[in-house]
């Protein structure tokens, strides 16, 4: 750093924070660490007491961090986000439509690892609002190498480090099953539940249908609800190992490709997944899901929506973060279920 005549400082960095005290009233930064000099600074500078500054010699080569910010936004850009203005040394990326955040994880650590620079994430396949904030982003200290910028830049290459997915409609089919429902020994309070959680998004139901645990006739529902529009079937009821349980195999016969039956998510571990056709998703839900506040179904749902396919590997990593602790007060999704 040097120091030079105020009125000589326009366009030079300033090397720290600059402070008024107001008796009796405050004591702020006028200007911050960071702060480019403008020609307006300058009477406020010299109203302050400020007629000399400390300030960075400019180097070829070199960048200030609000640059290196806008380098590192441009990095995560993506539709549906903007920037914040850059504050700081600090750009934030924020949501311009309701959706599924996707990061590229492994190239978020490479990045992350390449040093004074940093990418700060929100967590992938998790559901964002318009408005949220989705990262931040700035460098260590206040200058860095161009050099190490285009690194990062190299690194990313030509796709995005963060992604929307836009939530679609849908319109849904429910097949409740379970012979003590359907003859009308209990109520059916699973169906209640299931428009609960579709409410929040933009879901259409179709109907409900409650049968006892014949295999043919849950397959038969199934391709009438597809066979009326239906593109998202949800089954409830007879997911267990019980013999007498047989919505598996009813989903199994219809043709449906099965990606998994069980999951490594507590609530949830009886959890099925199949796609009809490869492309509408048939979800088998276990019973914890009627009276568990959430479970898998709160994981998996954000991702069907957005129309994101989901494979065995997806779910195997939920193991990983798959416990939910049952918190008296719940904050999901702003705890670690499902993370």
């Amino acid at each position: 750093m040097k120091l030079i005549d105020t009125e000589d400082a326009v366009g030079h960095v300033l090397c720290h924070d600059l402070t008024r005290i107001i008796k009796c009233v405050a004591k702020e930064a006028v200007f911050s660490k960071g702060h480019i000099v403008t020609e307006e600074d300058i009477p406020v500078l010299m109203s302050i007491g400020k007629e000399h500054l400390y300030v960075w010699e400019k180097q070829e080569g070199m960048l200030h961090e609000n640059e290196a910010a806008e380098i590192l936004y441009n990095i995560c850009r993506n539709d549906y986000m903007h920037p914040t203005e850059v504050k700081e040394g600090k750009i934030e990326v924020i949501a311009e439509e309701d959706g599924l955040l996707k990061i590229d994880i492994e190239k978020l650590s490479k990045i992350n690892s390449l040093g004074e620079m940093m990418i700060a994430t929100r967590h992938s396949d998790f559901p964002v609002k318009k408005g949220d904030k989705l990262a931040g982003t700035r460098i260590i200290p206040l200058v860095i190498e161009r050099e190490k910028m285009d690194a990062a830049v190299r690194l990313m290459g030509d796709k995005p480090l963060m992604e929307i997915l836009p939530f679609r409609h849908k319109r849904a089919g429910i097949v409740t099953t379970g012979s003590e429902v359907s003859s009308g020994r209990i109520k059916d309070t699973f169906g209640p539940v299931i428009r609960e959680k579709l409410s929040e998004y933009d879901v259409e139901v179709l109907g409900q249908k409650i049968l006892c645990d014949d295999a043919v006739s849950i397959s038969s529902a199934i391709e009438d609800f597809i066979g009326e529009g239906a593109d998202l079937i949800i089954c409830t009821g007879g997911m267990s190992v019980d013999p007498d349980d047989t919505t598996p195999v009813a989903i199994k016969n219809t043709g449906a490709r099965l990606v998994a039956y069980g999951a490594p998510v507590l609530p949830g571990a009886m959890f099925l997944l199949a796609y009809y056709k490869d492309t509408i998703p048939i979800l088998g839900l276990p019973g914890c899901v009627m009276y568990s506040k959430r479970t898998i179904f709160d994981l998996v749902l954000p991702r069907v929506m957005a129309e994101d396919k989901i494979t065995l590997e997806d779910l195997a990593s939920l193991g990983h973060g798959g416990l939910c602790l049952n918190c008296k007060a719940c904050t999901f999704p702003n705890c670690g279920f499902g993370k």
